[in-house]
């Protein structure tokens, strides 16, 4: 029997778990999420934090935060300025998060507490992230899960990253894989693909996902047009983020030649057919082409000089170690 880890009344040691909750008018479901998570984390022998991110709730969700906050020991609020939506509100667990292993899952008790350690097990099969997958999805099917099925499918067709459920919150994350992160627009949904850009190992584990008890869905149709233009970005990221140049300055020389070619051959057109050419579309095709492709030649020169100011501002290295092995014999 394992045995619970005995914590200060706040602690000063960074814990081993860290669980991160992004709240947002949730305040009927609050009382009974922190009960449960509770329930499931005290028995683990891992001393544990939950990180509750207030993102600019107007039902009261965080005055009650402020006030769990100051009777229970492990629970830290983070009160938003204003409602920035999910990805700001996880990028803010992410930054706020001690522990050595990080768990995100929802706020609206559909996730169960029940499959963390589920997920922290697998984790320590030698995985950098689990990724949680509501097998069993209990929501509407024309207007939530056809549309999820449909966006998993694209998703994991062109990062390359096959994961069933890609909105699925409940996922758990090495703490060094989620401090190469950075999250930007509706990013959180392509965790796993910017994970495998860092090179991280990603298992998929199925677990419970119980209905709606309280309030109504914060997510609607209206966002696809976001998702959408944020997949382009992680594409490009994963297939051209440190070589620019490759897209740019092919698809700048492909233009270019395109329009030489055909402006040769108007000017064999001209002087050796000795035919008008002032009012043929082509030659202001021509001349579309030969500006295109320099102005796509000059973005990949942008992109580069971005790309090297990027790392070299940071010091970022373009690659990750996972692990150094060498013999302790000097």
């Amino acid at each position: 029997m394992t045995t619970q880890l005995t914590l200060p009344l706040r602690q000063t040691t960074s814990p081993e778990l860290s669980v991160v909750i992004p709240i947002y008018n949730e305040i009927e479901s609050l009382p009974k999420l922190i009960e449960n998570l509770t329930t499931h984390l005290d028995p683990l022998a891992l001393s544990y934090e939950i990180l509750c991110i207030d993102d600019g709730s107007t039902d009261g969700s965080a005055q009650l935060l402020k006030k769990y906050a100051h009777t229970h020991r492990f629970l830290r609020a983070i009160l938003l300025r204003r409602n920035y939506g999910q990805t700001p509100a996880m990028a803010a667990g992410f930054n706020h998060a001690r522990g050595k292993v990080i768990i995100t899952l929802d706020g609206d008790l559909q996730n169960d507490p029940a499959d963390i350690p589920l997920l922290v097990d697998k984790l320590n099969e030698g995985y950098d992230l689990v990724s949680g997958w509501r097998k069993n999805r209990q929501d509407a099917a024309l207007t939530r899960l056809l549309p999820s099925k449909m966006a998993n499918w694209l998703i994991g067709s062109i990062t390359g990253v096959k994961v069933h459920d890609y909105g699925c919150t409940l996922k758990a994350y090495r703490a060094e894989l989620v401090a190469d992160m950075n999250l930007y627009g509706e990013l959180h949904r392509f965790l796993p693909a910017l994970a495998f850009i860092e090179g991280a190992r990603i298992a998929e584990l199925p677990v419970r996902h119980h209905a709606r008890q309280y309030g109504s869905s914060k997510y609607g149709l209206s966002r696809t047009f976001r998702v959408v233009m944020d997949l382009l970005t992680v594409y490009f990221m994963r297939k051209f983020l440190t070589r620019p140049m490759h897209v740019f300055g092919m698809l700048g020389i492909g233009t270019t030649v395109l329009g030489v070619a055909l402006g040769l051959y108007l000017t064999y057109v001209k002087f050796g057919l000795n035919q008008n050419i002032g009012d043929r579309p082509l030659l202001i095709l021509v001349a579309i082409l030969i500006l295109t492709g320099v102005q796509m030649f000059s973005i990949g020169l942008l992109g580069e000089l971005l790309m090297r100011t990027y790392h070299e501002s940071q010091n970022r290295p373009i690659y990750r170690v996972r692990e150094i092995v060498e013999s302790e014999e000097l």
